[in-house]
């Protein structure tokens, strides 16, 4: 984002919310995958004991979790949810109005229905393989094939306001200016796809920027800023970042980037084309709230649910089957503007979730709850919002099936778990941990883990993750575990 000081990005609107809230510079998702970070920002719930390690899944925690949106609804909120939701049971429970960005013939209405409308599912479709190699779920141009693309990334050729993220932004401000009219308060999720593979942008965005050579930066000439670990050596990385980075797959096909850096450009430039994209569907947002008089009355939080790679680590998205350590992916934006509390422009570097949301917005509305089977786990961020108040954390954890990061504010530790417990046949132990002094390595490019400088450091940080998974019961996790192995059987 501009405000991040970012050689290239441009996001004015960003850079504008950002300056009337209260920004957390080291906010982390509790696992770089979709499916658990969202559920576990919606629940303020672990992912080992939602029992959610990895996309798949299905557990009565998941069932019995009480969502953020049906909090509340309980306490007299309407709910809208606009755009990707990616979750299920309990979690996506309590929307009164959902429109997704898949095909949901069975809710209030969908991208795809729409795009169809607009006679546009050919050029959607399009875009849609770029990753996928197929068109969408729900399309009439079933059976229509068209080519992957390189790196994922493929210009789109729909016209500008037909997008994923158009739909989002044009649902949501209908819907604010409705609500204008209403006394019964509104709860609301825009959630944008991006950016996100497959990388679609438009021409409009993708002209903001000039891939057509590395340079300096956007802001300060032609050119956009290489990525500084982008030619990192093979073996730092965990196994399968190593294979992708051979060419193991050939939709991230980076063993043809290295040898034609275009594609490189051409990836990383439409990455940020989908950012500022994204930016200007804030803003519409934002301009909606002001234009009907809600701004003083709306509290505004941006976040995500994790990062990409952009070219860092010579790697493409978020390998989420491959490594859950980088800061690049487990690192994310949170960015909250409450009117009249928070203070405007400042940051905070305190180490905080994303399962911190919802407790912080319980205990700053003063919410009723409904009664819950599972505590929430996240603990209230409303003393830092508010004052000078601190959470006095010594670590946060981020922790998929196969590798959970340790975190405090200079070190980071990436322990490789046992994957047999849920089934995986990917097993990295042998690769060993990996540990990162982020105040002279901020790249996270040199693996100190056997280095004797830190001998007292990472005996520590181990015992910050033994105290975690004593004090967050795997209730989710060994469900799972106890049915994997009667399907297994």
């Amino acid at each position: 984002m501009g405000f991040e000081n970012h050689p290239d990005v441009i996001t004015p609107n960003l850079d504008k919310l950002a300056e009337k809230s209260l920004v957390f510079d080291k906010a982390y998702c509790t696992t770089g995958i979709c499916v658990p970070s969202r559920s576990s920002f919606l629940t303020g719930l672990m992912p080992r004991t939602l029992g959610l390690l990895c996309n798949q899944g299905h557990t009565s925690v998941m069932e019995d979790a009480v969502s953020m949106q049906s909090i509340f609804k309980h306490n007299g909120y309407r709910t809208y949810a606009f755009g990707k939701r990616h979750v299920t049971s309990g979690i996506d429970a309590g929307w009164d109005v959902r429109k997704d960005h898949s095909y949901k013939p069975d809710e209030d209405d969908d991208y795809i229905r729409w795009i169809e409308r607009n006679n546009l599912a050919r050029e959607f479709a399009e875009d849609w393989a770029a990753e996928h190699g197929k068109e969408p779920k729900g399309s009439t141009e079933e059976n229509t094939r068209f080519p992957t693309a390189d790196l994922g990334t493929r210009v789109s050729e729909l016209p500008e306001g037909f997008t994923m993220e158009a739909y989002t932004a044009r649902e949501a401000v209908k819907m604010i200016h409705e609500q204008a009219k209403s006394d019964r308060p509104f709860f609301f999720w825009a959630s944008f796809y991006r950016p996100h593979q497959p990388y679609n942008p438009l021409p409009k965005y993708l002209n903001l920027y000039d891939v057509s050579k590395w340079g300096e930066g956007t802001k300060e000439g032609s050119g956009i800023k290489k990525p500084d670990n982008l030619y990192e050596p093979e073996e730092n990385l965990p196994p399968i970042m190593q294979n992708v980075r051979k060419g193991a797959n050939k939709v991230w096909n980076v063993d043809d980037a290295f040898e034609n850096e275009q594609l490189w450009r051409d990836y990383i430039g439409g990455y940020y084309a989908l950012v500022s994209e994204i930016d200007h569907h804030v803003g519409q947002i934002l301009d909606a709230l002001e234009q009907t008089q809600q701004t003083e009355d709306t509290i505004v939080i941006y976040a995500s649910d994790h990062g990409d790679f952009v070219g860092h680590h010579g790697m493409v998205e978020k390998a989420a089957y491959a490594q859950n350590v980088y800061e690049d992916i487990l690192n994310v934006p949170l960015i909250v503007r409450y009117p009249g509390k928070t203070p405007k422009g400042k940051r905070t570097a305190e180490l905080v979730t994303l399962a911190d949301v919802l407790p912080t917005l319980i205990d700053m509305l003063d919410l009723e709850t409904p009664a819950m089977k599972c505590p929430i786990q996240g603990q209230s961020l409303a003393s830092v919002l508010t004052s000078t108040g601190s959470l006095n954390r010594d670590y946060v954890v981020s922790e998929c099936w196969f590798q959970a990061a340790v975190i405090t504010q200079r070190y980071k530790l990436g322990i490789m778990l046992d994957p047999t417990e849920l089934y995986r046949r990917k097993d990295f132990r042998d690769f060993g941990d990996m540990f990162f002094d982020r105040e002279k390595d901020p790249f996270e490019v040199n693996n100190q883990i056997s280095n004797p400088e830190y001998a007292d450091v990472i005996p520590k940080m181990r015992g910050y993750y033994a105290e975690y998974v004593k004090n967050t019961p795997a209730t989710g996790k060994n469900e799972w575990v106890r049915e994997g192995r009667k399907r297994k059987g």
